[in-house]
């Protein structure tokens, strides 16, 4: 995968920027980003942030066979590992042609610098020396990695502590730190290696220049030099042509960083030998709870601690008690569990509804036919003379075509008076 390239505006401004002697970070055109160092559990481990660029550096060690040509000298390894996880454009299990630089810059600066008394590491002449192995890895990648794997590697270094050696006979007894103290090595100065890029031909300068403002660059030159003001190395890229002023000016500020650089790493490391010297907390455990591990973090917020706990006892009497976020569990069927009433179920719901609207429409439609029928059957019969009751109870319908003739009796004498006066009043009609 390969990194999004700059887009024209965005190169334009930087370059822009430059001119005016601005930089993106608010940064002066010859200062460093800040630098932390912090060290781990383990002796030889080291981790430097400068700026957002983050490296880790390990050093191990162990014994093996001496080169021929130089039998009474120790070894040493160097090896730098760019993982995708400090840029999307690193790949894994490859090395590319930054990786192969760098690592032949840290070799200049440190092992071709004589800066490690080599002949200390032999243990037995021309049959077994001391191999020491500095592994760099890059954690997170922001610009500028030759000075802080050089930082890391020479603190490392520094930090590192080789386990002591017995030699009888010809039996050589390698003792664990819990027998005899393990011994440092033996270094006799601290090359640093700073950087500097180029923009528009040499015509300006930065110090320490950040990922995009590499991107844009037209030449890095790169100055291993100790707080002697001693050369260890020096390296040009880029194509570009390079004056004798140019050469010893940035030489003259390299001098400045590198004793400011020094100094930091010396405090470093009494600050941590102090720790470990009195039984506090250091390394990795140290730097958990300062959450540094990981090179994005959180910067601290500050908070007024005068009156916490008045406020945190007006908050608690004045606040109600929280509801019951979770209910009792339910048991609406036997071997089934259930946290509070759920959704209702809606399958089939629609469809039932609309069948009871039809049933209803149906039978007020039954109804409105049978009241019609009966209104006109009973208008047929009044016609007729027929009598015709229609009782509204919920019972049967009774209708009575003809009606009964009473018996005579004596209970029955008021109904025969009116059967004669109804009889007398038809005479008259007919008269």
């Amino acid at each position: 995968m390969k990194d999004t390239p700059l887009a024209n505006c965005e190169r334009d401004f930087l370059l822009k920027a430059i001119e005016e002697k601005k930089r993106l970070d608010g940064r002066q055109t010859y200062d460093y980003r800040k630098i932390k160092i912090t060290f781990g559990t383990d002796y030889g481990c080291c981790f430097v942030d400068l700026g957002k660029t983050r490296v880790m550096a390990q050093v191990s060690c162990e014994i093996v066979t001496p080169k021929e040509n130089r039998p009474n000298e120790g070894i040493m390894f160097f090896n730098i590992e760019l993982s995708p996880m400090a840029s999307p454009a690193f790949e894994q299990g490859r090395q590319s042609e930054l990786s192969v630089n760098l690592n032949r810059q840290l070799e200049r600066c440190l092992r071709n610098s004589k800066c490690i008394d080599t002949e200390s590491l032999c243990v037995v002449s021309g049959e077994k020396v001391w191999q020491i192995r500095v592994d760099i890895h890059m954690l997170n990648h922001d610009g500028n990695l030759m000075d802080a794997a050089s930082i890391a590697a020479i603190t490392a270094l520094y930090h590192f502590k080789r386990p002591d050696v017995g030699i009888q006979g010809e039996e050589v007894t390698v003792y664990p730190p819990e027998e005899r103290d393990p011994i440092p090595l033996s270094i006799y100065h601290m090359p640093i290696s700073v950087s500097f890029s180029f923009f528009q031909q040499g015509t300006y300068l930065l110090v320490d220049p950040c990922e995009r403002e590499e991107r844009v660059m037209d030449g890095l030159l790169m100055i291993a030099m100790n707080k002697h003001r001693e050369i260890c190395s020096i390296q040009s890229s880029g194509g570009i042509m390079l004056l004798k002023e140019q050469v010893m000016r940035c030489s003259k500020i390299a001098s400045v960083k590198v004793s400011e650089i020094t100094e930091l790493i010396t405090k470093a490391l009494e600050n941590d030998k102090k720790a470990r010297k009195a039984g506090g907390r250091f390394g990795f455990a140290e730097s958990m709870p300062q959450e540094r591990i990981t090179a994005l973090k959180k910067d601290e917020t500050p908070v007024e601690m005068t009156d916490v706990t008045e406020t945190a006892y007006d908050i608690v009497q004045k606040a109600e008690a929280p509801p019951q976020t979770v209910p009792s569990p339910v048991l609406p069927v036997p071997g089934m569990g259930q946290v509070g009433l759920g959704l209702q179920n809606s399958w089939g719901l629609e469809d039932d509804e609309e069948e009871e609207e039809e049933d209803d429409d149906s039978v007020e439609e039954q109804e409105e036919k049978v009241t019609k029928m009966e209104v006109e059957q009973h208008r047929k019969e009044q016609s007729s003379g027929d009598v015709v009751e229609i009782s509204d109870s919920e019972e049967e319908e009774v209708i009575i075509l003809q009606p009964e003739i009473p018996n005579r009796g004596p209970k029955n004498a008021g109904s025969s008076s009116d059967q004669k006066g109804a009889a007398k009043s038809k005479k008259r009609q007919t008269k």
